[in-house]
């Protein structure tokens, strides 16, 4: 069991039993609010020290909101758009037009399921390459229409079957890398989750590249690299450490450009608010970007990647 969970449990005990004292204690408020003050200190305390592991548990947390959320709670007039025109139609990416603050955008998101049913059918997040060659071609629509793109990222990777690498996986990753550092129109990526190598990288080549405060944004998951490193699941803490994946970090490294406030006790605690900062910093990186003549914004995204 994670330290982060156990912690949870402790802290859900006790606002169970601040509830009872609350029934039991009507004539005694000053006596319930030390005692409640004492607890929100207590969470406080502990969240301002997360480790990096943690913060995976978090970014992985299966009440978390994911992309479909997003697209229901802060856009409006959504319609998704199917297919690649080449093989099928991946489940494991959404891609439409919406509005966003009564703007038109193209919205891409990596979609990993709520229950089992839903998991399968979308993968768990792990696009193939027929997700990337139809988030691709909505990609190539917005350019036409000149309309800006908002990217929502959340994967453990790509998927790395057989299936995806008789139906080209690497090359549809590298053709995204390549096409989207072209494109003529503001790009905004958000790791709203959990962020995995080329899967992620494969819609996140963007002008601006936000994260969620416990979000995760590597080039390989920390089972991985401890597996290749150590040869041991037992050092996932050391390996999160050493990879620098947590947003705090990669803010310091010049990585992304901006980290999204989530609710003290994670996103999942509080859709609403977390939405509601979601709003607020993608506006802000869509209002920087909006003056950008066409051939600014491919340099500005160029230079961006250049540096890194």
């Amino acid at each position: 069991m994670s330290r982060l969970t156990e912690f949870e449990r402790q802290v859900e005990r006790l606002r169970k039993k601040i509830e009872e004292l609350k029934a039991l204690g009507k004539h005694e408020p000053a006596l319930i609010e030390e005692i409640e003050n004492k607890f929100k200190k207590k969470i406080e305390e502990f969240y301002s020290n997360l480790t990096a592991w943690d913060r995976v548990q978090l970014a992985r947390h299966p009440n978390r909101p994911h992309a479909i959320d997003y697209i229901k709670g802060v856009f409006t007039d959504f319609i998704e758009l199917h297919g690649d025109r080449h093989y099928g139609d991946g489940k494991a990416i959404i891609s439409g037009f919406g509005k966003f603050n009564g703007q038109s955008v193209c919205i891409i998101g990596q979609e990993k399921g709520r229950d089992t049913k839903e998991k399968i059918e979308r993968n768990f997040g792990m696009p193939l390459p027929e997700d990337y060659r139809k988030a691709l071609r909505v990609m190539k629509l917005a350019e036409k229409f000149r309309i800006p793109i908002i990217t929502l990222v959340d994967t453990p990777g790509a998927f790395p079957g057989i299936e995806a690498e008789e139906h080209g996986q690497s090359e549809a990753i590298a053709r995204n890398l390549y096409e989207m550092a072209k494109l003529k129109v503001p790009i905004v990526s958000v790791v709203i989750g959990e962020g995995g190598s080329g899967g992620a990288l494969a819609i996140s080549v963007a002008n601006k590249l936000l994260m969620l405060e416990n979000a995760i944004y590597s080039v390989i998951s920390p089972e991985g690299c401890a597996a290749i490193l150590w040869q041991s699941q037992e050092k996932v803490k050391e390996a999160s450490e050493a990879l620098k994946l947590t947003a705090q970090e990669l803010l310091k490294l010049g990585v992304i450009d901006e980290v999204i406030p989530e609710p003290l006790e994670g996103a999942h605690t509080n859709w609403k608010e977390t939405f509601k900062n979601f709003k607020e910093a993608v506006g802000r990186a869509l209002t920087s970007l909006k003056n950008l003549s066409e051939e600014e914004l491919i340099k500005e995204r160029y230079r961006k990647f250049r540096r890194l």
